[in-house]
């Protein structure tokens, strides 16, 4: 047959006219049933928000006569970080849903599909273990309340403040700014710097023949001036606790302290303590 015979066969009037029926038919009984599950996609969205936010508000206010054991922040910490678990999982369910649904409105049978996924599923297993693992431990760390979005934590040798929290990973950015992303299931070491409470520690170098007294003495009178300042009291829990000589350094006699802050503010007044203790220990000239 002819490459003309076989267009005017294939692309003949006919064939226009039947393509056009099709697309039609297709446009009045398919496109407003996939708008119109968009439409519900859409809508869905906006309930999972307005839910979660309500679900937010509420928990943020029980959160305010809940135990005294922790502090409102780390409640407040906790609630966020839960109720954001909670949406990216509602969306996650939204849009599987959806999906099935809309290859259902288009004639894909879909019973197959679930039907395979079990065996899928079992081949994929043996494969994504790894991917599990980072589920179940990202599952654990926020049941057992470990670390909360907003932390400042120390995650296998790395610091930064913790952006966001996921069920499979950890979103951490340092002092720098570069972002670091750990899977839930290889965090070999967390350390949480700013649960419940933090602490301001020094350690203070003084000369040999300086008098060791005079000078732990300065520093208790420094840490009641902080305790005193109106821009430091909040953020102070307890007095400054003067441990006495740490160690014996080629030059110098270490001599260490602490003061217990709230969570995150033991880097503030580390440096307000330290400031105004090399004010009193070196004078103006």
């Amino acid at each position: 047959m002819s490459p003309k015979k076989i267009m005017e066969q294939y692309f003949s009037t006919e064939f226009w006219q039947a393509f056009n029926h099709k697309v039609f038919n297709w446009m009045v009984d398919t496109v407003p049933s996939l708008l119109f599950i968009l439409l519900l996609i859409v809508i869905t969205q906006w309930l999972l928000r307005r839910l979660t936010n309500r679900l937010q508000l509420t928990m943020m206010k029980a959160a305010r006569f809940g135990s005294q054991e922790e502090s409102l922040d780390e409640r407040e910490k906790r609630v966020n970080t839960l109720v954001n678990i909670l949406r990216q999982t509602g969306k996650v369910v939204i849009w599987v849903v959806f999906i099935l649904i809309m290859l259902r409105e288009i004639n894909i049978d879909i019973a197959p599909i679930l039907a395979s996924a079990g065996i899928v599923g079992l081949a994929i297993g043996f494969g994504a273990q790894e991917f599990v693992r980072d589920f179940i431990s990202g599952f654990f760390l926020l049941i057992e309340n470990q670390i909360r979005e907003g932390d400042v934590a120390v995650i296998n040798g790395t610091p930064g403040l913790v952006e966001k929290i996921a069920l499979r990973t950890i979103t951490l950015r340092d002092f720098t700014g570069t972002v670091h992303i750990f899977q839930s299931g290889k965090i070999n070491t967390l350390s949480n710097q700013t649960k419940d409470w933090s602490a301001a520690v020094f350690e203070i170098g003084v000369a040999y023949n300086e008098d060791i007294d005079q000078v732990k003495s300065v520093m208790l009178e420094v840490g009641e001036a902080l305790s005193n300042d109106p821009d430091f009291a909040n953020s102070i829990l307890e007095p400054l606790e003067v441990l006495g000589i740490d160690r014996f350094d080629d030059s110098a006699v270490v001599i260490k302290a602490r003061l217990k802050t709230r969570p995150g503010e033991q880097w503030r007044l580390n440096r307000a303590f330290n400031e105004r203790l090399k004010k009193r220990l070196i004078p103006k000239a």
